[in-house]
């Protein structure tokens, strides 16, 4: 069991808010900042858009774990998309669990335009920690 976490490449779906981290994620390729290929970035016009059925999609599509990325609080373009945001993550994460799958493999965070570093640092961390659950249940 052990070889195959070792060995083990995480497939991460990043969901981004346009205004706000995808921007982020953006400046931290500008900057050149290094963070793992494991996780492909998804423009969305917000946070607040992102349904759970496109949670749920990918993680039956083969994603070990999904990243879902906004607006600080007070700065969302759509006044309160990252609050909708944040109590859909927080259900989510409880409907993970009943179904079995561990709920850190969902997580939520607020990334500013002008936070590439933070992009980077919060794409890392994820992706250790997806690393170290090992592969999703759902993976085929």
């Amino acid at each position: 069991m052990s070889d195959v976490k070792e060995s083990f490449e995480p497939k991460i779906i990043a969901f981004c808010c346009n205004w706000c981290s995808y921007a982020g994620a953006d400046l931290a390729g500008s900057m050149r900042l290094k963070y793992p290929p494991n996780v492909l970035p998804i423009r969305v016009m917000c946070s607040g858009r992102i349904s759970p059925h496109f949670i749920l999609k990918a993680f039956q599509k083969g994603a070990d774990g999904v990243l879902v990325t906004g607006c600080h609080y007070g700065d969302c373009h759509y006044i309160k998309g990252n609050y909708i945001t944040k109590r859909r993550v927080t259900i989510m994460k409880d409907l993970l669990k009943f179904i079995g799958i561990d709920s850190r493999r969902l997580k939520a965070d607020w990334v500013a335009g002008s936070e590439g570093d933070k992009w980077a640092r919060v794409a890392t961390e994820f992706t250790e920690e997806i690393r170290a659950l090992g592969p999703s249940p759902l993976r085929g």
